[in-house]
């Protein structure tokens, strides 16, 4: 928080928005003055200036004071303005520096999921996923994990649509192999490409949700079998799952851990 110079009024006043937002039945005066604490005189001023620019409601019958829906224009013309990857820029690049490993972000779309974001980290690596590039949601790890969150009915469209075609020999290619997977994906809160999608490439994946809790992005850091091995996609998975949290709340996703 800034130590820089602050004007009182407006402080106050953000103070009172600030405790009118826990609590949908408001506060009335007397309560929000003892609770703050602050004059009452003063309170009321602050809550009928907040009244006449909506930023506050007065309920007729309790005569109590509660949030008004110009706070919730201004967060939704908030949430439209946000650009995903610009959003994440910061946390991927956290992840590359910190594995030294090719980091990807995919937005989903049309049924699969499209590649809008690779940081390519500091180890060579070769591989096929290039920004602008679509890939298959069964067998990579970002595509299993907005599967595995996606609605029921959804998914299963899905995988029906477009077939589980093998691009390795480790891809899942039967169907209830394949849900029993995602049940499973669900539970944990990450996904594994154990060379499904590329021999030789591992990869540990996150899901990102946006402000009405829907999956609409994910990410995941990528590293050659040798270097990814099981125990190394262990100690990243706490990792991963906590970053894609931090991109979700920046996108106004409440998590609840």
């Amino acid at each position: 928080m800034s130590n820089g110079p602050t004007i009182q009024s407006v402080d106050r006043a953000l103070k009172i928005l600030d405790m009118l937002s826990t609590r949908k039945e408001g506060y009335g005066v007397t309560e929000l003055s003892v609770k703050l604490p602050l004059n009452k005189t003063s309170v009321y001023r602050m809550l009928s200036t907040m009244v006449q620019h909506g930023l506050v409601e007065q309920d007729p019958e309790t005569e109590r004071y509660k949030m008004g829906y110009k706070v919730l224009e201004w967060s939704s013309r908030l949430l439209e303005s946000i650009d995903l990857r610009t959003e994440a820029k910061p946390y991927l690049r956290e992840l590359e520096q910190l594995t030294n490993e090719v980091i990807h972000l995919v937005i989903y779309n049309r049924g699969e999921v499209v590649y809008i974001e690779k940081l390519e980290g500091n180890e060579t690596l070769r591989m096929h996923s290039k920004v602008g590039n679509r890939a298959p949601m069964h067998c990579t790890g970002v595509g299993k994990v907005i599967l595995a969150h996606l609605p029921a009915a959804e998914a299963a469209n899905i995988i029906e649509r477009y077939r589980l075609v093998a691009h390795t020999r480790y891809t899942i290619t039967d169907k209830d192999a394949l849900h029993e997977h995602l049940q499973t994906v669900r539970d944990q809160g990450y996904a594994l490409d154990l060379q499904e999608n590329e021999v030789g490439i591992n990869c540990i994946a996150a899901p990102i949700f946006d402000h009405t809790g829907k999956v609409i992005s994910a990410l995941s850091i990528s590293g050659p079998a040798m270097r990814m091995t099981n125990e190394r996609l262990e100690t990243l998975r706490e990792t991963i799952i906590e970053t894609g949290k931090k991109i979700s709340r920046r996108l106004g996703y409440q998590t609840t851990r």
